[in-house]
This record gives structure tokens, C-alpha cells and sequence, in this order.
């Protein structure tokens, strides 16, 4: 142990000491928080995380549910950085709880999409959820182009998860939120991959019904890709099929590679 670990471990067990005569539940709080820091700079992390949820209970105790949020964001940092992803569910949704019960949505959203940002990598599925609460959230605001984003960031995950019922209705989602936010330039594309999903997803019906009600959105590319795409699973032409999914702005967009391959396969099939 260094002598700093070592100077920084004596003062936060002197914070502890005083917790006993402090003014009050907040004031305590304050004294196990910077206990916790004091333990952070010691690498000491049980005690760190031991110290935070104590001044959680103080924190709450007094009913200053920011400060607790805060610490419990805390606990989610140093879960990342003991590599305890699993833990961090359960203590973004408190932290969420405690923003919305101190009225405020955004700092509830923002914790939600740091914990899925975390996670997403390793854990997708936790991730999804995360966005999932962070959508329900801004939409209790109102806050709709916010909500656009985090239903982008839900449609994502839903087709590298190859959970692709779920990602139409996500999609249709976000289609339906952009229209509100007037984000016409987003909505073209957004067409274009609930199209992709749907024949991924062999669904020729409603990719047709899907163009008519919003092919009006994309542009003259994506209109003329798309008519061509439907003709090929029309006539079951695999090689009209292939050119068209080999289209620049198909290829380009940043998550069409999960159902881009799935399709081709489907192609394949249709020669048999």
C-alpha cells in the first residue's frame, strides 16, 4: 500500500468516525460521500461502495432524492470500473426512480442512457432496456425529439439482436416521432429500413402496404430502389434482389449489415 492509499483510507475512516455527531441526516450524508471519494482515490472499492450507499439512506432519510440519484450513479461508475456490468441495472433504475420523484425527467433520461452506453457493448439486452425506460420517460415530458433519439438508439439495438417483429414496431415508432418533429430528411431512410426488416422478415404484404403509406417520404433514390426491391420479391428475381440491396445508401446505413446478410440468404433460397 502507498503512502497515499494509505493517508487517504485514514481519512475517510476519520470521516466514518464523525458521521455519529453530525448536524444532521444531509450533513452525515456529505461525510460518508467524501469518505466514498477518499476510498476511491485508495482503490479501495468495497468501502467505496459501501460509503455511497450509506450516504444513499441518509440522502433519502432527508428526502434529497437528487443527491441520492447522484450517489447512486456513482455506484454504477465504479461498477464499470470493477467490471460488475450486471450490477448496473439495478441501480440505474433507483437512480431513474429518484430524478423522476424529484421532478427531474431529464436527469432521469441522461442516467439511463449512460448505463446503456455502459452496457451496450457486452450486455445489448440490458441496453435495450435501458433505452426502452429512457423513451417512456422523455414521453412523459413530452419531449418529443428527445424521445426520436432514444427510439433510434431502440430500433438499433432491436435489429442487431435480430429481434426484427419488434424492431417494425419500433421503427414505425421513430417514423411516426420524426413526423411530429417535422425531421423529414430522417424519415426517408427510416422507410427504408422498415422495408428491409419487413422482407427480412418475409412480410411482402406489409412492406407493399409500408411504401404506400410512406414511400411519399424518401427520395427519388430510395423510391426508386425500394419499387425495384418489392419487383424482385414479386417475380421472385434474386439477381434484381441482390443488385438493388447493393445499393450505396442500402450498404451505407450504419446498421443494415444485420439483416443485409439475412436477406441475401433469403435470396439464395428463392433460386433453389
Amino acid at each position: 500500500m502507498s503512502t497515499l492509499d494509505a493517508k487517504k483510507i485514514e481519512e475517510a475512516e476519520a470521516l466514518i468516525g464523525q458521521t455519529d455527531s453530525a448536524a444532521n441526516e444531509y450533513a452525515k450524508a456529505g461525510m460518508y460521500f467524501k469518505a466514498a471519494t477518499a476510498y476511491r482515490i485508495a482503490k479501495s472499492f468495497d468501502k467505496r461502495k459501501d460509503c455511497l450507499l450509506k450516504a444513499i439512506d441518509c440522502y433519502e432519510n432527508n428526502k434529497s432524492w437528487f443527491h441520492a440519484a447522484k450517489s447512486y450513479e456513482q455506484i454504477i461508475l465504479l461498477a464499470k470500473e470493477t467490471d460488475k456490468l450486471s450490477e448496473v441495472e439495478d441501480y440505474a433504475n433507483r437512480a431513474c426512480c429518484l430524478y423522476q420523484q424529484h421532478g427531474s425527467p431529464e436527469a432521469a433520461a441522461a442516467a439511463l442512457d449512460k448505463a446503456a452506453k455502459m452496457t451496450e457493448s457486452k450486455h445489448p439486452d440490458l441496453a435495450l432496456g435501458f433505452y426502452k425506460r429512457a423513451l417512456a420517460v422523455v414521453l412523459i415530458g413530452d419531449s418529443t425529439h428527445q424521445a426520436s433519439e432514444f427510439a433510434s438508439k431502440v430500433s438499433r439495438i432491436l435489429v442487431r439482436l435480430k429481434k426484427y417483429e419488434e424492431a417494425t414496431k419500433a421503427l414505425k415508432k421513430e417514423i411516426s416521432l420524426n413526423l411530429q418533429t417535422k425531421s423529414y430528411g430522417q424519415v426517408g431512410r427510416l422507410v427504408v429500413a422498415l422495408i428491409l426488416v419487413q422482407l427480412t422478415l418475409e412480410d411482402y404484404v406489409d412492406a407493399k402496404k409500408t411504401f404506400k403509406k410512406w414511400g411519399n417520404r424518401c427520395d427519388p433514390q430510395e423510391v426508386n430502389t425500394l419499387q425495384n426491391l418489392l419487383k424482385a420479391f414479386d417475380d421472385e428475381d434474386p439477381e434484381l434482389a441482390t443488385k438493388m440491396l447493393a445499393s450505396p445508401f442500402i450498404r451505407h446505413m450504419d446498421w443494415s449489415t444485420h439483416f443485409y446478410l439475412k436477406m441475401c440468404h433469403y435470396q439464395k433460397e428463392i433460386v433453389k
